[in-house]
């Protein structure tokens, strides 16, 4: 039971600022206190200028609704403003660490932006032209502070969604968490129709995503963070293939000029060794590392390797092969008057 009544209160204000409605009920096993004390600390919110709403019916649920103005000592104006706007920047780029933060913060802040305030942020936003490489997708920042509710909440989510095959296809899901991996944000959530785990590009929603209002207990993720889960399928995904290459030098030099993620050469008769391994690198990639290795080798395979080997190599002898001097013209006329 909560008994400290200020620490209380920022408790009950923080539910608040989740974009749902919270049953009386609810917030009385959250807090560890009476509904009773729940209206109490309500009405003190309100005097401090927290428009909360509460709904009518037997359950007596409230939300934190957009005011006529922002609640007293908390942010003037102007620094509404610019925090929404430094929240939409740090959202929308590649800030390690903040990303998912910003997108949180940036749904609860817009909740209860008034309405003209909220028409500055945007016409500002309208105006501003990052400085990017232009190699990330774009997001709405709508679809982000959407999804980031929905996940605080515990909502189940609903949206259109199109496959890397171009392929489209509507999905109910739990979401579990956002996740930027710098260029691109993905969603992680359990697929209703598929009961499984997956994950979305939010790139590829479709318009915007919608909380439909029901409620779900959270899932145990199957390992590890949603960070790591993310980390796994993308490398499950990933076209991977075998390859064996024979180098005439021993295993020791050949494993000091070679990244060990490729395997570890083996020893053969004579001086020789042999590495199999597997990776998901481009066969250009891989080509040029064994190059690093500083002796002569030879391909196994797989053929996509081989015919990149040979195709650099033959690049390499022309660009070696002496080009013959063009003919002199003086020459060339010389010849013809005889």
């Amino acid at each position: 039971m909560t008994t400290d009544t200020p620490g209380r209160l920022l408790q009950l204000l923080s539910l608040l600022q989740t974009p749902r409605e919270w049953p009386g009920g609810e917030l009385s096993d959250r807090l560890g206190v009476s509904r009773r004390t729940v209206r109490r600390d309500i009405d003190r919110l309100r005097e401090l200028g927290y428009p909360v709403r509460a709904a009518r019916g037997a359950e007596g649920g409230y939300r934190l609704v957009a005011g006529k103005a922002l609640p007293p000592l908390v942010l003037d104006d102007e620094e509404a403003v610019a925090i929404a706007v430094g929240l939409r920047a740090g959202a929308g780029h590649a800030v390690e660490g903040i990303e998912e933060a910003s997108v949180r913060a940036l749904a609860k802040l817009e909740q209860v932006l008034p309405g003209r305030l909220r028409h500055r942020v945007n016409v500002l936003q309208a105006a501003t032209v990052p400085l990017t490489s232009g190699d990330g997708p774009t997001i709405a920042t709508e679809t982000l502070t959407v999804m980031a509710s929905a996940v605080a909440g515990s909502e189940r989510l609903r949206f259109g969604y199109r496959s890397g095959d171009g392929s489209e296809s509507r999905r109910l899901t739990e979401p579990y968490r956002l996740v930027s991996t710098g260029r691109r944000w993905y969603l992680v959530a359990f697929d209703m129709e598929r009961d499984d785990w997956r994950t979305f590009r939010v790139d590829r929603v479709i318009g915007t995503p919608l909380a439909t209002g029901a409620r779900f207990t959270p899932r145990e993720l199957p390992s590890g963070s949603a960070a790591e889960f993310l980390r796994k399928r993308m490398r499950r995904q990933q076209r991977t293939y075998e390859f064996t290459v024979t180098f005439a030098a021993s295993a020791e030099s050949v494993a000091a000029r070679l990244p060990s993620l490729y395997g570890t050469p083996e020893p053969l008769d004579d001086g020789n060794c042999v590495l199999r391994g597997a990776t998901g690198d481009a066969p250009e990639w891989l080509a040029f590392r064994l190059a690093g290795a500083d002796c002569d080798f030879t391909v196994g395979g797989p053929p996509e390797l081989v015919a990149t080997v040979a195709e650099m190599g033959a690049r390499f002898t022309r660009a070696a092969s002496p080009v013959a001097d063009p003919p002199d013209e003086g020459d060339e006329g010389a010849r013809a008057a005889r």
